[in-house]
């Protein structure tokens, strides 16, 4: 697994003071589509390595960050970049959409 496990004591250094983009999947252990999204995150966090971090956040066990980004609805995909939110997907979406909305802010 090369995506990286975020937590409420990690966000900060990992993605709001990153020096590339930072793609974050927020997901929970029993939500279905967050299951059915774990293999194509893991896709995107080798396709992108070099170029942006890929990382998850379990909002059960880090309702912090969760809260703090109002994120009420289940996978949400958010891109950092800077330490902002510069773009996001909510739901179960097809690999190509994920891919696309990363790119945009990696080139």
């Amino acid at each position: 697994m090369s995506e990286i496990i975020l937590t409420d004591a990690n966000f900060e250094a990992e993605v709001i003071k990153s020096d590339v983009p930072v793609f974050v999947d927020f997901w929970a252990p029993w939500c279905g589509p967050c299951q059915m999204m774990g293999p194509v995150v893991e896709q995107l966090s080798q396709e992108f390595a070099g170029k942006a971090k890929v990382g998850k956040l379990n909002v059960d066990e880090n309702n912090l960050i969760a809260g703090k980004y109002r994120v009420m609805s289940i996978p949400t995909f958010l891109v950092f970049k800077g330490g902002e939110v510069v773009d996001q997907m909510i739901g179960g979406v097809p690999k190509e959409r994920l891919a696309e909305m990363l790119k945009k802010h990696t080139s």
